[in-house]
């Protein structure tokens, strides 16, 4: 399968099974409705080519089993907020709503502004450092079922997690899909 990411400028009518984020309203829903202004499309396609129109589409593997949750949330960070080097359970799509981030993985170094994404793929440690101003950027992740309503962050370095953390999540919504 693949995991796509379509910006949407001037409003957009989600199909069954998207994930759609209203960035006007700060709130996202999965699923048939309408959203009039700027608006982020998270959709699942079967493997293959890139689809067109995708800001960025990734090839994600669900191992069969009990199922995988899409979850949409946002991580919000203050003036040169940190996430120490860390993994999730699984891949997702970022999108940067606002701010400056700086995401550091083995053997690469990206910045990001406002209007780009980038794919993590979960397992590979990451670090992330938002610039001199506040920056957020939403997300949608494929997770296995068994992290429904749990953190996905988990600190490489085991005394990262004892460290005060200034980034806020706001979880919009989790919903199963099945596995591939």
């Amino acid at each position: 399968m693949r995991l796509g990411l379509y910006v949407c400028h001037a409003g957009v009518a989600a199909a069954a099974g998207h994930v759609v984020y209203d960035v006007a309203a700060d709130a996202a829903h999965v699923g048939p409705r309408a959203v009039a202004g700027p608006a982020l499309v998270w959709r699942l396609d079967p493997d293959g080519a890139e689809p067109p129109g995708a800001l960025l589409s990734c090839p994600v593997r669900l191992a069969p089993g009990d199922g995988w949750l899409l979850r949409c949330d946002r991580v919000d960070f203050p003036p040169g907020g940190i996430a120490h080097t860390h993994v999730h359970p699984g891949p997702g799509i970022r999108y940067l709503l606002h701010g400056r981030l700086t995401v550091k993985s083995p053997g690469h170094v990206a910045v990001y502004g406002p209007g780009e994404a980038w794919f993590e793929a979960g397992p590979e440690p990451v670090e992330a450092t938002a610039g001199p101003a506040d920056t957020a950027f939403v997300r949608v992740l494929l997770l296995p079922r068994e992290w429904a309503g749990k953190r996905t962050i988990r600190y490489v370095d085991p005394a990262d997690a004892e460290r005060p953390r200034r980034q806020r999540v706001t979880v919009y919504l989790e919903r199963e899909v099945g596995g591939a």
